[in-house]
C-alpha cells in the first residue's frame, strides 16, 4: 500500500501575526514545527505501514524552503520519501489554492513513483483552523473522503473502514481506495523520532517541485489564485476588569447586585 501524508509547517507559538497589507500570515523569523494534527496523520500512516507488508509512506508539504525541516522530521518518525512543493508563486494560498497545488503534487508522485492507495491529512491546521484541505484534495482528485476520523478499524487492498467522530457519537464507514481521510487527535499517540529515524532523515533526499514542474494552472495557485481573502485583521480589545460588588455578607452583596442590575435596566 502506498500512503501519502500531507503535512504543513505552522507557527510553534500563539503569538501569530498577520500582514495587514496581504492579510496573510507573517512567517519570517517565527519558530515553526509540524502542525499538531499532522503528527497524528504521520503516526497513523506509519502504523498502517507496519500492519501491511510492502507498504510505503510518502510525505508531502507545500511551503517555503524552511518547510523541508518538517519533512525531515516526518521521515525521522517513520516516513519513507519526502516531497516539497515550493515556489514563491504558491505564497499566500487559501485552502482552495492549497488543495489544488497539493493534488497536483500527488498526481506527480503517482506518476513518478507509483499510484497511491490512501491520503491522510490532519483534521485542520493550527493557523487556519478551517479543515478544508483534506476534503478539498479529495474533490480535486474526485475520490471519496471522510473527515474527523478517530479510528482506522480495518484497511486492506481495495478498501478501508473507519470510525468518524460525531457530536452525538460516531459513524462507522467503509469506502473504496484510493481515498482521503482527515484524522483527529483521538486516533493515536504520536511516537518520538528514534535515533535510526533521525539518521535516515539526515540522509534523506527531498524531492522539490515548483509550479512549472507540477504543470500548475497559474490562475489557481498562490494569493492571486485564491478566491477567499482576509478583508481585515485586528487584535480584539483587552477585557476590562469588570465591576466588583462589595459587601460584608453574601446577602448584602446579593442585594447590591440586584440593585445595580436594576439600575442598568438589565432586570
Amino acid at each position: 500500500m502506498h500512503i501519502i501524508v500531507c503535512i504543513k509547517q505552522t507557527p510553534a507559538t500563539a503569538n501569530i501575526q498577520i500582514d495587514p497589507k496581504t492579510g496573510t500570515l507573517k512567517r519570517e523569523g517565527m519558530a515553526a514545527a509540524i502542525n499538531p494534527f499532522d503528527e497524528y496523520a504521520i503516526e497513523e500512516a506509519v502504523r498502517i505501514k507496519e500492519r501491511l507488508p510492502n507498504s510505503t509512506v510518502s510525505v508531502l508539504t507545500m511551503g517555503p524552503p524552511q518547510a523541508e525541516d518538517a519533512l525531515r522530521e516526518a521521515i525521522a518518525r517513520g516516513g519513507d520519501d519526502a516531497y516539497h512543493a515550493t515556489d514563491r508563486a504558491f505564497a499566500g494560498a487559501d485552502t482552495y489554492a492549497t488543495s489544488y497545488t497539493l493534488q497536483m503534487a500527488i498526481r506527480k508522485i503517482a506518476e513518478t513513483k507509483k499510484p497511491f492507495d490512501l491520503i491522510i491529512c490532519g483534521k485542520q491546521t493550527n493557523d487556519g483552523d478551517t479543515g478544508h484541505v483534506g476534503p478539498g484534495i479529495a474533490a480535486w482528485l474526485e475520490i471519496p473522503n471522510v473527515a474527523y476520523v478517530g479510528r482506522v478499524e480495518d484497511v486492506k487492498e481495495g478498501s478501508i473502514r473507519v470510525r468518524r467522530m460525531m457530536e452525538d457519537g460516531y459513524d462507522t464507514l467503509e469506502m473504496p481506495t484510493p481515498c482521503v481521510i482527515a484524522v483527529v487527535k483521538e486516533i493515536n499517540e504520536p511516537r518520538l523520532a528514534s535515533l535510526k529515524g533521525k539518521l535516515a532523515a539526515k540522509k534523506a533526499v527531498v524531492t522539490k517541485w515548483n509550479a512549472d514542474d507540477l504543470k500548475c494552472d497559474k490562475s489557481k495557485i498562490g494569493l492571486s489564485g485564491s478566491p477567499t481573502i482576509v478583508a481585515r485583521s485586528f487584535n480584539p480589545p483587552p477585557r476590562k476588569g469588570g465591576e466588583k460588588i462589595e459587601g460584608a455578607t453574601p446577602e448584602e452583596k446579593a442585594k447590591k447586585l440586584v440593585a445595580r442590575l436594576k439600575e442598568l435596566k438589565l432586570i
